[in-house]
């Protein structure tokens, strides 16, 4: 399943670097908006999960990091947003329609496969921190693309400790 998520995950960023080269802020808005859609569907999953009386030992925890997660990539949004990432219509349509793609296919796959859904999540996180740090370094330093860029990594670290207690 790992060279499936890389697959998918390097066909993706193919796609995004092509329709967003040049526009950095519509991309991170892009990539943010979709940023949110795995911890909305891990939370949704264990909250079905626990609805149907199968909660593990490790699902307050799982709930907890995922919910803080998804606040954590709301912010990363609103601040997109508040550098005009999404003033274009299209690029708002571009990402809903794909958030609903990643979304459902996420909770298919956290249903089904937990540990390959995380490591999809993961390597997601490793690109959006990889983007970041481009961004950077191709530009003049900023405090809030910083700060993103190590939340994103502290992301990608959440994941591994899910994938090993899983």
């Amino acid at each position: 399943m790992k060279k499936f998520n890389t697959v998918i995950l390097d066909v993706t960023v193919a796609i995004l670097d092509f329709l967003y080269r040049g526009r950095d802020y519509p991309r991170f808005w892009v990539l943010e908006e979709i940023a949110r859609a795995p911890y909305f569907a891990f939370l949704s999953v264990l909250h079905f999960q626990e609805s149907m009386g199968l909660r593990g030992p490790k699902h307050l925890y799982l709930m907890k990091q995922h919910f803080e997660q998804s606040v954590n990539e709301t912010e990363h949004l609103e601040y997109m947003e508040s550098m005009g990432g999404n003033t274009y219509w299209v690029d708002r349509f571009v990402a809903k329609h794909l958030v609903l793609i990643y979304y459902w296919t996420n909770v298919v796959y956290y249903l089904l496969a937990p540990v390959s859904a995380y490591h999809l999540s993961y390597e997601v996180e490793i690109h959006a921190a990889t983007t970041y740090a481009k961004y950077l370094a191709l530009n003049d330093h900023e405090d809030k693309i910083l700060e993103i860029l190590n939340d994103e990594l502290e992301h990608s670290r959440e994941l591994q400790i899910a994938m090993e207690m899983l």
